[in-house]
């Protein structure tokens, strides 16, 4: 498995840019990458996921506009590069169909982080325990401290 990136969704992105979320394992984590120099990856819906989710939470009130104009600021600054192809929503059709999921939106983390041979990264413990069993590369961001060397 490549260890030079990660494929991360934007739950993570979010418990580094919202107040209301943050961990101290997902901070760990972004240091942690930082210092070795990893790679984040994603798939291109990724950016309308962590920014929808900014705005809503100004609109509903959840924070206030200073501290959603800081989180998008912040967003704009995470070094992530986003991947688009064909063969991720081929990829992420398959694994839906497979797992029997409703929708593809998560799915397409997983199959860019397939398709790029390296870990899928998730702050969504729903997420990763529904499909961690068939796929290992699958990893919650609650696990980082029990895998750090």
């Amino acid at each position: 498995m490549n260890s030079n990136k990660v494929c991360i969704d934007a739950s993570l992105a979010l418990t580094w840019l919202l107040a209301t979320q943050q961990d101290a394992s997902a901070d760990a984590l972004w240091r942690h990458w930082h210092e070795k120099g990893i790679e984040m990856i994603c798939p291109a819906m990724f950016h309308a996921e962590v920014t929808s989710s900014i705005r809503k939470q100004v609109y509903f009130n959840l924070i206030n506009n200073e501290e959603g104009e800081e989180a998008f600021s912040i967003y704009a600054g995470i070094p992530i590069k986003s991947l688009d192809s064909s063969e991720i929503y081929l990829r992420a059709w398959e694994l839906a169909k497979e797992l029997n999921l409703p929708r593809t939106y998560d799915m397409q983390y997983l199959a860019v982080a397939e398709l790029n041979d390296c870990e899928l990264w998730t702050a969504d413990k729903r997420l990763a325990n529904s499909v961690q069993r068939k796929y290992k590369r699958v990893r919650w961001v609650g696990e980082f401290r029990s895998t750090k060397s």
